[in-house]
């Protein structure tokens, strides 16, 4: 499967906003974007460009894909099967996106982000109702236990990871277990817990011309 392999502070920068693409890395005076805030390559700083309606939406879903670490052609069949389903195909899309194992295993705190989530699901480390997964992109549902299980120097990052995200907020639709590496989907995720500003409503304008 096709995955970006770039600097991920570009994509920031591209963005014009942090995409807390490289964990607690971001929250430093490290971040790429805090010392060059202006747009990457060698014309950035003096570029100034009016966007279009069309551009700000489009700037919108490129937003949301580098955030969840999908592609287009993945993007689009989140958004076809929320145009399918009841309700407000902007929440429903944010939801699945939500729902998948990387995302959930990134909002339990045990990884720093959302790539170093994707590696614990791809290297076998995560099971579902006893189960192992190791597809990201696996949705969640109501009532499903996730566990970690990895050998013990694994562990200790997982730990690691845990005390540097103690004061994370954990969204009420997951309920953890920090100790037992464990957690339970107790619901689907509300529209208020997504923690990014995301505006989807111009994604659905952009999909529905």
């Amino acid at each position: 499967m096709a995955r970006y392999t770039g600097p991920s502070c570009r994509l920031c920068r591209q963005e014009g906003t942090k995409l807390f693409l490289k964990g607690t890395r971001c929250a430093t005076e490290k971040c790429a974007f805090s010392r060059r805030s202006y747009g990457p390559g060698q014309h950035g700083r003096g570029r100034r460009v009016k966007l279009s309606n069309y551009g700000v939406q489009l700037r919108e879903k490129q937003k949301v894909k580098r955030l969840y670490g999908v592609f287009e052609r993945q993007f689009r069949r989140y958004f076809s099967e929320a145009s399918r389903a009841k309700g407000v195909t902007g929440t429903t899309l944010l939801q699945l996106l939500e729902r998948r194992l990387d995302t959930v295993i990134l909002r339990c705190g045990f990884a720093l982000s959302m790539a170093q989530a994707r590696q614990m699901v791809r290297y076998g480390h995560v099971q579902v109702n006893g189960h192992k997964v190791d597809v990201p992109n696996y949705q969640v549902k109501t009532g499903d236990a996730v566990k970690l299980t990895a050998a013990d120097k694994f562990l200790k990052i997982i730990k690691e990871n845990q005390e540097i995200t103690k004061d994370r907020k954990i969204p009420a639709w997951l309920q953890v277990n920090a100790a037992n590496l464990t957690a339970e989907v107790k619901a689907m995720p509300a529209r208020d817990e997504v923690p990014f500003p995301i505006q989807e409503q111009l994604i659905v304008e952009l999909f529905s011309k």
